[in-house]
C-alpha cells in the first residue's frame, strides 16, 4: 500500500476530520504543524536507533514503519512475513515496536517462563476511555488489583455452581434458537444464517447471565444493551493515530475521535448506572429474598454490601467488572463485523 493511500485511509476518510481541520483550524497553521510533527518524529526515531540484539525485521518505511505491510487481512500478512523472517520477528507499527511470535514453543516459553513480563496488555485510547481507565479485568495492569478482579470473575461467574445455576437460561435460549430454525425451514426462505443464530443465542445467554436481560429483543431487533455493545465493539477496534504514534495523540483530538469515545462512554456509563440502580431496587422486592435466579450484577452487589472480598469494591470498579464481562459479547460481535 502506498504512503499516500495509507494516509488517505487512516487520516482523511474519517468523517468530520477534514471539516474540523480546515474550517475550525486555519489551513496555514494545522497542516504545517502536522508535517513538522511527522518530521521531528522521523528524526527522533532515526537518531534513537541503538545496536540492540533485536529479532529480524522487514525493511520499514520512514514514519509509518511496517504498517504498509499489513493488508486487508493482517493475519495472512503476518503469516507470510513469519515464513520469510522466522517465528520471532520485530515489526514497527508506526512508532510502536511490536514482537510477533508464531512458534508454539516460543509462546510456551513466554507464557510459562516470562509470564509476569508479558501479563499486562497494551493500553489503547479506546480502552482508556471506555473501560473506566482500564480498570476492567482484560486491560488492568498485572498486580494485586488484577488478581482480585480475576478471582471475582472466576469464582462468582465461571464456577461450576454458578454455571449450573444458569442452566435454565441456556435451555430457554436453545429452545428459542431451535424454534427459529424450525420456523425458517417451514417458510419460503432458501438459506438459513446458522452462524448468526448461534451468535445471537450465545450473546443472549451471556447477557442474561450477567445483566438479567437479553442482547436481542423478541422481534429479533437489538435491545438497548445490544445497540450499545455494538457501538462499543466498533469503537474498540477503530483506528487511533495515538495508538501507533503516541507523539501524535493530538491528531485524535483534532479529528474528533476522542470526543466520540467520550460521548459513547457517557452513554455507556449512564446505562451501567441505571442497570445497577434497577438491580438494587429489585433486590428489596419481597419475591427476591431467597431467590436463586440471580445474575452476576446481583452477586456483585451482594459482595459489595457484605464486604466479603477483603477490600472495598468501589462503584466504578463494580461497573468496570460488568463492562469486562460484557466484553465477552463485544468480542463475539467483533468476529462477525
Amino acid at each position: 500500500m502506498a504512503i499516500s493511500q495509507l494516509w488517505k485511509n487512516y487520516l482523511w476518510e474519517d468523517q468530520g476530520f477534514t471539516t474540523l481541520l480546515f474550517h475550525e483550524y486555519p489551513f496555514f497553521l494545522s497542516v504545517p504543524l502536522l508535517l513538522l510533527s511527522l518530521y521531528l518524529l522521523y528524526i527522533r526515531n532515526k537518531s534513537s536507533r541503538g545496536k540492540l540484539n533485536l529479532p529480524p525485521s522487514p525493511q520499514r518505511l520512514p514514519i509509518i514503519g511496517n504498517l504498509h505491510q499489513l493488508g486487508k487481512f493482517p493475519h495472512r500478512s503476518l503469516r507470510a512475513l513469519s515464513e520469510k523472517y522466522g517465528p520471532l520477528m520485530l515489526l514497527n507499527l508506526g512508532q510502536v515496536p511490536t514482537v510477533i511470535v508464531s512458534s508454539p514453543d516460543l509462546v510456551a516459553e513466554i507464557v510459562n517462563t516470562h509470564d509476569v513480563v508479558f501479563s499486562s496488555r497494551p493500553k489503547t485510547t479506546a480502552t482508556e476511555v471506555l473501560l473506566y481507565g482500564n480498570n476492567d479485568v482484560a486491560f488492568a495492569t498485572y498486580g494485586e488489583y488484577w488478581r482480585q478482579m480475576r478471582r471475582i470473575c472466576v469464582v462468582e461467574l465461571l464456577s461450576l455452581k454458578r454455571v449450573q445455576s444458569f442452566q435454565f437460561v441456556m435451555e430457554e435460549e436453545a429452545e428459542v434458537m431451535v424454534h427459529a430454525i424450525r420456523k425458517a425451514c417451514l417458510s419460503d426462505e432458501t438459506t438459513i444464517n446458522l452462524s448468526q443464530m448461534l451468535s445471537d443465542a450465545s450473546n443472549n445467554i451471556v447477557s442474561r447471565c450477567i445483566l438479567g436481560q437479553s442482547y436481542k429483543a423478541e422481534d429479533g431487533s437489538l435491545s438497548k444493551v445490544g445497540e450499545l455493545l455494538k457501538i462499543v465493539s466498533e469503537e474498540l477496534i477503530a483506528f487511533s493515530v495515538g495508538d501507533f504514534f503516541p507523539s501524535l495523540k493530538w491528531v485524535d483530538v483534532l479529528r474528533g475521535f476522542v470526543a466520540r469515545l467520550r460521548s459513547t462512554f457517557r452513554e455507556l456509563d449512564a446505562f451501567n448506572n441505571r442497570l445497577v440502580q434497577e438491580h438494587k431496587t429489585t433486590k428489596i422486592a419481597p419475591n427476591y429474598v431467597g431467590s436463586e435466579m440471580k445474575d452476576f450484577v446481583d452477586v456483585l452487589l451482594s459482595l459489595q454490601e457484605d464486604r466479603k472480598l477483603g477490600f472495598e469494591l468501589t462503584h466504578d470498579q463494580l461497573k468496570a467488572i460488568i463492562q469486562a464481562c460484557l466484553s465477552l459479547i463485544s468480542n463475539t460481535i467483533n468476529r462477525i463485523l
